[in-house]
Order: structure tokens, then sequence, then C-alpha cells
């Protein structure tokens, strides 16, 4: 069977049909980066002390010193999580003792916070942490909860991709913008730590999931000159506008249930482009569906005023497309030959590695010296010359070396973060972690094959002449063409 692009090369690149595609699909990613990284102020923890109650058993003076003293980054600070004990400031009090004077209030006993907390109104109005009191003996509750989003996320991860294979790109895209809309609706009303936190991770499998079948679902409905871009400065630079409009309306809104539902409404104007945006023609060809995929076809041709061929597929490669509806792939066929193994295991590693290092990043910004806004659109907002220099070097250099340089940069910095004086901000243990690892993964990119002006593999018989550390044999498209009676390897495969 011929290749998809050349049987539809008559389309062009960039008429009407590709750029309704090209932008309907990037601008859907948009709440992608509303979500991703909304808990850096859904979750955020305001500064906040012990509350001592205030019914006139303190004398003033007694009330400035209810709370201890304890050194935090190398400073004096007011204790977050113990105050001095009541009823003995009470006693002293009412006796007329002086504080400082009279009684030495280093030596009086501690208690917790028996009484709540105090929470600072300067920067957060409301969060979940000030919701459910997730500090003290409860501060593991607040990172859990991020953490379970991105479980959702690995688990999305999983089950996405075999479930677009079965259901159809379109399908997925809708249903799990659906899951994240939907389940984001519902988190505002959650009533609990744990209400919210199950539903936290729900989000999550349907953001990832959403995200990935949009670009795969871009990647093979759009022409291979336009895949670069679309990947690149579509699908990336309309995530990173959700990133850097979040610190501006969490900015304007403060309060954490009021500005879940602001960042989940967006997700309602999707709606509509289920009656735009069609199924992949290469997928309904995957499946057989042949009459679908062609009526696909020639309506984008209509629509970019052209005159479709009256035959797009001969008879020969509609009889290898009927054999090869009946195979099927899973993930296993991913670790069965020892090539394939590799580059799959290179490649998750090479995934997990750089999202360790980019959200680790993007949610540390409330840490950092600095208001958090600031900081957070200051994140975000580089990330749109990165994608621009991604995009070049995708156009104008060796995919390996282009990954593996940018890969060991970031590690390298992230290990010099560790120089910076004590006066700014100073933990470094994450940093020396994830940056050894960008090193490290930087490295292994090496071993992958490069892709820089090659014809990529669409089935697993052609994956098996791929060796790590090589190009893609130029072979491969001549066999694909000669031999066109293999399956286009599935999305759970790429």
């Amino acid at each position: 069977m011929r290749d998809y692009d050349e049987a539809t090369s008559f389309l062009g690149d960039w008429g009407p049909f590709q750029l309704t595609i090209f932008f309907l699909l990037s601008a859907s990613i948009i709440p992608n980066g509303f979500t991703g990284l909304s808990a850096v102020f859904l979750a955020a923890t305001p500064e906040h002390r012990c509350l001592v109650p205030d019914n006139g058993t303190l004398s003033l003076a007694w009330r400035n010193v209810s709370i201890p003293w304890e050194e935090r980054d190398g400073q004096q600070v007011e204790s977050r999580c113990w105050r001095y004990r009541l009823e003995t400031l009470r006693t002293y009090s009412a006796l007329g003792l002086v504080p400082g004077v009279d009684v030495n209030v280093s030596g009086i006993q501690r208690e917790r916070c028996l009484d709540g907390w105090e929470y600072s109104r300067d920067i957060y109005h409301s969060t979940i942490v000030t919701e459910w009191d997730l500090i003290c003996d409860n501060d593991w509750k607040g990172p859990l909860t991020t953490s379970l989003f991105f479980l959702g996320v690995l688990l999305g991860s999983f089950v996405s991709g075999q479930m677009s294979d079965r259901f159809g790109r379109k399908k997925v895209l809708f249903f799990t913008m659906a899951v994240q809309t939907g389940f984001s609706l519902v988190q505002v009303f959650s009533i609990n730590w744990e209400m919210f936190t199950v539903l936290f991770l729900i989000v999550g499998m349907g953001q990832i999931s959403n995200y990935v079948a949009a670009f795969i679902l871009g990647a093979e409905i759009l022409g291979k000159s336009v895949r670069i871009i679309f990947s690149t400065l579509g699908v990336c630079i309309f995530y990173a506008v959700g990133y850097m409009l979040l610190p501006l309306i969490a900015f304007f809104i403060r309060d954490w249930r009021i500005l879940l539902l602001s960042l989940t409404v967006p997700g309602l104007f999707c709606i509509p482009l289920w009656w735009i945006i069609p199924e992949s023609p290469r997928w309904l060809l995957s499946q057989g569906r042949v009459n679908e995929a062609e009526d696909i076809i020639r309506r984008a041709a209509k629509k970019n005023g052209i005159t479709a061929p009256e035959i797009i597929f001969s008879v020969s490669e509609l009889e290898d497309l009927k054999r090869q509806s009946h195979k099927t792939y899973t993930f296993y066929d991913l670790l069965r030959t020892r090539n394939i193994r590799i580059i799959t295991f290179l490649s998750i590693l090479l995934w997990m590695v750089i999202s360790v290092g980019y959200f680790g990043l993007s949610l540390n910004t409330p840490n950092l010296h600095g208001d958090p806004y600031v900081n957070c659109f200051l994140s975000a907002i580089i990330e749109v010359p990165a994608y621009i220099i991604a995009w070049v070097l995708l156009r104008k250099f060796a995919r390996r070396y282009s990954t593996a340089s940018t890969l060991f940069l970031g590690g390298v910095v992230l290990l010099f973060i560790q120089l910076v004086p004590q006066g700014a901000y100073d933990r470094h243990l994450p940093f020396v972690l994830m940056g050894s690892l960008t090193v490290l993964v930087g490295i292994f990119t090496l071993f992958l094959p490069e892709t820089y002006g090659m014809p990529l593999p669409d089935t697993i018989e052609e994956m098996l002449r791929i060796n790590g550390f090589t190009k893609y044999k130029r072979g491969v498209r001549h066999s694909r063409q000669k031999n066109g009676n293999v399956r286009e390897l599935s999305n759970t495969a790429l």
C-alpha cells in the first residue's frame, strides 16, 4: 500500500481544512495549561500561626508572647504549629505578672494549636490548605493531593492509547475532555479533602488523555510538513498560553472554589468542536473503515477548494486494508523484540525524567522568593521562546543531538543552582537530583535512532529493522511500498 501522506498529497499542506484542524485542536489544549498546574494556587500554603482565642482572659502583653519563636531557613520566626500553654498564660495574666520580667516565657510548657490556626490573607484568601487545615500534623496531605493528580496522569497515559486504538481518537479526545471538565466542576463542591483528592486523581486521568489524543489526532490528520509546527508552535504554545493565563486569573480570583470554577468553564467551549473536528482517517483505515476515511478526505478536499481524484485508494490497497484490519497490537508488542524493547525503555525514561524536571520546577514557583503570581507567569512565558527554539532545532538539526544537548544544558543549570547564595533560595537536594537525572537521560538519548529527514516507521515489522545509535534505514520506505501488507502501528506503540 502507498504511504498515506502520498495518497492524500493532493490536499496540500495549508488549506482551510488544515488550518481549522491546527487551530481548533491546539486551542483545545488551553484548559490543560490550567489543570496541569492549578495546584500551584489551589493547594498553596499561606503563612499561619496558632489561633489564640480573644475572650478577655489574656492581657495584650501575654497575647503578644503566646507564640514561641523557632528557627526556619536560618531566621527566627513565629512557630506555625505550637503555642505556649494558654492555661498557664491566663494564670500569669490574672496574677498581673509581666512576661520577660516576672516570668521567663521560654520556660513555659508548649501545646499544639488546639483552637485552629490564623492564616495570612496577604496573598491567598482561601486554598484547600486553609479550608481543611492541611498543615502541621496534616501537612503531608497537600503534597499527596498533587501526587495523586499525577498518579492519575500516569494511569491515563497507560489507558488512553489503548482506548483510542479501540474506540477512535476523536471519541477518546472528547470523552476525556468531558472527564476533565466534568470532574473539575464537581471538585468545586468538595465537602472534604478526601473527596477533592479522589476527584483530582480522575481529573489527572482525563487531562493527560485528552492532551495525547489531541496530539495524535492532529499528527495523523495533518500532513508531514505540518506536524513539526503542530507539535511545537501549535499544541505546546497553546498549552503555554493556558499556563500564562493561570496566574493572571488566580491574581484576581483568590478564593479556591471560585478560581477552580473559573478555570473549568473554558472547557465547556470545546463542546461545539465535536461537529467540526473529524475522526482520524488513518485510524479509520487501520480499522478497515475505508468509506468513512475517504468521505473525510473528500470533504477536506472540498473545503480546500480541490477536486479529489475519483479513486483515492486502489482495489489492491483496499484488499490490503481489509487484511490488516484483522490484526491488532498491544503494549506487549513493544517488549517482545530487543531493539523495540530498548527504544521503548529509553523513551519511557526520557519522558519520565523530563516530566519530573518540568513539573518539579513549575510546581515549585510558590516556594521561590518574590511574588508567586509573577514567578508563575515568568515560568510560563519563558516556554514560548523555548518552543520556538525547539521548532528550529527539529527543522534544521539531528533530533538526538538536539535533545541530548538541551537536556545536558538544563541538567547542568539545575546542578549549578546549589551555588546560589543562601540569601536567595537554598533547597538544593531536589535540584541536584533533577539535574543529575536530566544529564544522565541526555546521555541515554544518544542511543536512540535518529529520525531527522527520515521516514517514520508505521508498523512493528518496520521497527524491527531499526537499531539504536543509527539512522532509520532508507530501505524502510521502499519496503513499505513494496510489501504494504502490514497494519499501521497502533497509537499504543508510538
